[in-house]
């Protein structure tokens, strides 16, 4: 049986105000900083890292905090965020809490089958809360500002905006081995939407592709996206992926160790970067799980670094 992916593990997005994104998303969003690190890639930058309170794989939303101008929307880009909430009332709460925030929000309607509200951070980024019915394992952060009952339960749906679905389709269906599940019409009746389903399918395991052509090419930037990661269980099953793109032919960066999840990173065909991931070990393999986010984390190979990072890196609050 062909191995499966398991879901969206995280999304990488970009900021060029890391003091805002962290009040924004702990403080009005309620997640939960889970790590408070540098890029591995570039150390001048902090990667942080939001998520449920168990820092659970599927939960997480990350940024790069980058000094660039705004994004340039458009497609060959995900130009969406979904994150999941557990009932529509939840959703009612929450364009209250955006609108009381300043957010711009827009009205609850059904969206690609599912009940959402989309809104945006202040930096533009695209998000959007879905209704996914309580369905799955939730784990609550005690000390959101959320109420338990109307927390973000993880990443649901990852929607990605191409001008033709079939090269992007091919490697979904016959490389990364998910199902194209339905199709919706978009609202101007000339382009559509593609869902792709992992595993068992649901909101925390799809990625949607909306297909259009009409747009201007986006440029990367402050309120954009960088990448999205799917989930694998371990470094075995992410070995046979690394394999099985190279039977494929499509380039990839070869295995990466994060040290919290181990990497494998691939374009697909219109050019948006994909990584596979692996579940474990997890945030907490070096700091307590009661305290994940309170001070700089480092990986072994920057820790003899620390001095100079930390004199490079200017203050979160």
């Amino acid at each position: 049986m062909a191995e499966l992916l398991r879901g969206i593990h995280h999304l990488t997005a970009i900021t060029a105000d890391a003091p805002g994104n962290l009040a924004f998303y702990t403080g009005v969003l309620g997640l939960r900083l889970v790590k408070k690190t540098v890029n591995q890639d570039d150390t001048s930058a902090y990667h942080l890292f939001y998520a449920d309170g168990k820092a659970s794989p599927g939960s997480d939303v990350t940024f790069f905090d980058w000094p660039v101008g705004r994004e340039r929307r458009g497609m060959h880009a995900i130009s969406r965020t979904a994150l999941r909430v557990g009932s529509e009332a939840s959703l009612a709460w929450w364009r209250d809490r955006l609108i009381a925030a300043k957010a711009k929000t827009g009205e609850i309607a059904e969206l690609a089958g599912y009940v959402s509200l989309d809104f945006e951070d202040p930096e533009g980024q695209r998000l959007r809360l879905v209704d996914d019915k309580g369905a799955g394992q939730s784990h609550p952060w005690d000390g959101s500002p959320v109420p338990t009952a109307h927390q973000i339960r993880g990443l649901g749906p990852i929607t990605l905006s191409v001008p033709d679905v079939k090269p992007t389709a091919a490697v979904l269906t016959q490389v990364l081995n998910m199902k194209e599940a339905r199709t919706h019409p978009l609202p101007n009746g000339k382009t559509s939407l593609h869902v792709f389903a992992m595993g068992d399918g649901g909101p925390a395991a799809e990625l949607h592709v909306a297909v259009e052509p009409h747009l201007p090419i986006a440029g990367q930037g402050a309120g954009g996206v960088h990448h999205v990661a799917f989930r694998t269980p371990s470094v075995e099953m992410l070995h046979h992926w690394t394999e099985r793109l190279a039977s494929f032919k499509l380039p990839s960066s070869g295995e990466v160790e994060r040290y919290y999840f181990r990497s494998l990173y691939f374009r697909e065909p219109n050019g948006i970067l994909f990584e596979i991931a692996t579940d474990g070990p997890g945030f907490a393999v070096d700091e307590p799980l009661e305290s994940l986010g309170q001070r700089l984390s480092l990986p072994p190979f920057l820790e003899g670094r620390r001095a100079s990072i930390e004199a490079g890196l200017k203050p979160l609050q």
